[in-house]
């Protein structure tokens, strides 16, 4: 039996036991499901043998607000609602925000299940900086418009991430080939998939690889932080920063994405300030 309130539920991203038992459970035992498409949803449902019996309701950006206070008032009537997109975990790059401001002002408890992220798994294949990232939502479609984003996220010190589709990515490789230059990047497509990967490299050699292997799936995007100068002051205060909070390995290895250097050599180094 469910508590009354607001549960916000991540949903499989690819692999259909990406899913946890507890969000199995709140699902099938909520009353009224809100979702981005009912039919996608109830094929969801089906295909992990739930009941597709209850109240399913459209929650989308242009009917948030309204859809938003019906939802309220049915969970102040005493029923139960589950919150899920269409994959992964709902709010991010999804509407959902202002159902649980709406919640939280009309004191409604709002419960998180959480599962899996394709943002987090991204991070996690892409061998970038991880310790910081910023993720930026959907690129913008127009070339003005995803260049002044790029331009607005460049200097940032941070692994920038992004969502893409397939038939996109190249125009926005070229656009940041113009404006990252040789910065690392990493593509990540159909994650917890039969044909997952995660390519990495920098824009023109990403650009030639899908040119020759053309784009499938749900694409993710990430940026390196921006390169620092390559002068030894500082590259001895990021490894001194760094092996304070991790190992030599991957202190070498972020310092080395942050300089343009060598791995080795910016191992080699570590290894004397861990003698002094």
């Amino acid at each position: 039996m469910l508590n009354n309130g607001l549960y916000i539920v991540a949903t499989p991203i690819g692999n259909l036991e990406d899913i946890s038992e507890r969000a199995k459970n709140v699902l099938e035992s909520a009353d009224v499901i809100a979702c981005e498409d009912t039919r996608i949803s109830k094929k969801l449902f089906q295909l992990l043998g739930l009941k597709t019996t209850k109240q399913f309701i459209c929650y989308e950006d242009h009917r948030e607000e309204s859809v938003s206070k019906n939802l309220v008032s049915l969970i102040k009537e005493g029923k139960t609602v589950a919150l899920i997109s269409d994959a992964g975990s709902p709010l991010i790059s999804d509407p959902g925000y202002k159902l649980v401001k709406l919640c939280r002002q009309e004191n409604i408890k709002v419960y998180s299940v959480p599962g899996a992220c394709a943002v987090v798994c991204a991070l996690q294949l892409s061998g970038l900086p991880t310790n910081r990232f910023m993720f930026a939502g959907f690129i913008e479609n127009k070339l003005k418009a995803r260049t002044d984003l790029f331009n607005e996220l460049k200097n940032i010190n941070t692994t920038l991430v992004f969502y893409e589709t397939a038939p996109r990515l190249l125009q926005t490789l070229e656009t940041a080939k113009n404006i990252f230059e040789n910065r690392e990047m990493a593509v990540a497509r159909e994650i917890t998939k039969v044909y997952e990967e995660c390519i990495n490299g920098t824009a023109e050699e990403l650009i030639e690889h899908f040119l020759q292997n053309p784009p499938k799936g749900e694409i993710v995007v990430m940026i390196a932080p921006p390169l620092c100068k390559e002068n030894e002051v500082d590259v001895v205060q990021e490894l001194k920063k760094r092996l304070k909070k991790m190992s030599l390995k991957d202190a070498a290895q972020e310092v080395a994405l942050l300089s343009r250097r060598k791995k080795s050599e910016i191992y080699a180094l570590g290894l004397k300030l861990k003698d002094e």
